[in-house]
């Protein structure tokens, strides 16, 4: 039987959750389950990683720890070897430490984790199923566990479609060629039979194989409110929207209402006497602004740019998804606009590019002192408000992975990395992007109906599903069960236990590779979101 069942909702916002419980003039209750299942339970803001980003964000959900623990900072991983910067796509196999997945698998416990990231390829040693999401189509076969899993989800599903339970990239290029006012709709749209896809598969787990601990993640939120904020904040939306407008306003609130059944039919399923817990990666509010990170790091003079001769490579050097730079030139620059991180070069040996390490501290406050006193020249307003030293904001064994600096932009957004002048510009109109304070949500036997507590972290998901399962919680977690989202009663019946530290993990080293036109496409994908340029 399962006792619970884990949620997650990329980048789900209580900007927009709220609304659609809501009674609006015209629209009524949109997700009129949620808004019952929130009358019973209780609800938190939960406070993403330092960088509200979702490959380390899911990554500390699933661990319980840090970025500075677990590995994961972005979704590129950048290697720089003096003259040159390499990158390579993260994967699963970046992730230092164990999962809730192993850790319950350990314990005895059936699990089963649906579409989150950093799940590919699986590691040895899992009690019940992983369909990892974030890969192309292709590799779900290999990378589904068990393997016989995705043979019998073929077959048994009517319709199954694993081109729409994956990112089918060809499609979303498609549907985002423009982004003109006809096209944003289909954006929309193209998630409603994904989320389907993605729910058939739950459904399906749940009923012939009833995991104790059942876990599914819906990406729509996230990828829907990057391109459709407009009309999902209901500040930047007309009073009386008309036209596109009206259009993409109900496409939005039809993806939340099919949302809502969905959930509403597997909280159903697993019956009253689980406990069923709500969490996102991150928030989102608006971006008004784009900060060109280099161009102002050349201005101060951290940077150069490479020279540009004119010819095939060069032009393909600037045109590429990355800073074209003159690494001999350069001691600070940002290497991937989702970062939003600063790394100064430092020079291993004498003659290396880079600064001497004896003027590591002095170079990095005076570059922090040159980035907060930077002005928006039209209002005088500072542009970026928190520069976070790596040392404060992301400790473990991961640490020197890290930006040596992390940016805080006055409205939340990514910088950009574009050779590209003036190094400040507005936006034409708003978008979505991230915001630091995320969802968590419960509801069910033993949790009280206390509405809104005060503010958790990111890393106290992983120890209160596990605690919920009946796991004791590993002594190396940074996150702790939130007493406010559980009964006196039930606590004191079921005091939280303390276990043994995270093990080490073992992966299939048989796992498959994407070849470099599949990560092509990937990082295509994060271009279409804003992630990269």
């Amino acid at each position: 039987m399962t006792t619970t069942l884990f949620i997650g909702l990329d980048g789900c916002t209580f900007t927009v959750l709220d609304q659609m419980i809501s009674d609006l003039p015209g629209e009524g209750v949109t997700m009129p389950f949620i808004k019952s299942l929130m009358e019973k339970g209780v609800r938190a803001k939960l406070r993403s990683t330092p960088n509200p980003l979702t490959p380390p964000a899911w990554t500390s959900i699933m661990t319980g720890k840090g970025p500075g623990e677990h590995g994961v900072f972005e979704f590129i991983r950048a290697e720089d070897r003096g003259d040159e910067v390499y990158w390579t796509l993260y994967d699963a196999r970046d992730v230092d430490t164990e999962t809730i997945w192993s850790i319950a698998s350990r314990k005895k416990k059936t699990i089963a984790a649906l579409n989150f990231p950093l799940t590919a390829p699986a590691p040895e040693g899992i009690n019940g199923a992983i369909v990892p999401g974030f890969v192309p189509a292709k590799h779900l076969r290999r990378n589904t566990h068990p393997r016989e899993l995705f043979e019998r989800i073929k077959n048994e599903i009517p319709g199954f479609d694993p081109k729409e339970l994956a990112w089918d990239f060809d499609k979303e290029k498609q549907a985002m060629e423009s982004l003109s006012a006809d096209e944003t709709a289909k954006w929309v749209r193209y998630h409603l039979p994904r989320e389907e896809q993605w729910f058939r598969v739950a459904e399906y787990i749940l009923e012939n194989d009833k995991p104790d601990l059942m876990a599914v993640m819906f990406d729509g939120t996230d990828k829907i409110q990057h391109q459709a904020w407009p009309w999902l904040d209901k500040t930047l939306l007309p009073k009386n929207p008309q036209g596109h407008d009206k259009e993409m306003r109900e496409v939005c609130l039809e993806y939340f209402h099919k949302l809502d059944g969905y959930i509403e039919k597997l909280v159903k399923m697993v019956g009253p006497d689980a406990q069923v817990f709500f969490a996102s990666d991150h928030g989102f509010t608006a971006s008004t602004f784009v900060l060109r990170i280099n161009t102002l790091l050349e201005e101060k003079g951290y940077l150069a740019w490479a020279d540009n001769d004119g010819s095939e490579m060069a032009k393909r050097r600037e045109a590429s998804d990355f800073a074209n730079l003159d690494w001999s030139k350069t001691t600070a620059c940002c290497l991937t606009p989702s970062s939003n991180g600063i790394n100064i070069r430092v020079a291993e040996k004498p003659g290396d590019p880079g600064i001497d390490p004896k003027d590591y501290e002095a170079f990095r406050a005076k570059l922090t002192e040159d980035l907060l006193s930077f002005r928006d020249p039209e209002t005088g307003e500072p542009v970026i408000v928190d520069v976070l030293k790596r040392e404060d904001w992301f400790q473990g064994r991961h640490m020197n992975r890290a930006p040596d600096l992390t940016l805080v932009l006055r409205d939340n957004g990514f910088v950009s990395i574009r050779n590209f002048k003036p190094s400040l510009v507005k936006r034409p109109a708003a978008i979505g992007t991230h915001h630091p304070d995320g969802i968590f949500m419960a509801a069910g036997p033993g949790i009280p109906a206390a509405g809104e507590v005060g503010l958790r972290k990111i890393v106290d998901v992983a120890p209160t599903l596990l605690y919920s399962a009946g796991v004791s919680v590993p002594s190396d977690f940074e996150g702790e069960v939130p007493s406010t989202f559980f009964t006196p009663e039930w606590m004191e019946a079921r005091p939280v236990k303390k276990g043994a530290r995270t093990q080490a993990i073992k992966r299939d080293e048989d796992a498959q590779e994407m070849d470099s036109g599949e990560k092509q496409q990937i990082i295509e994908q994060l271009q279409m979101l804003g992630y990269m340029e």
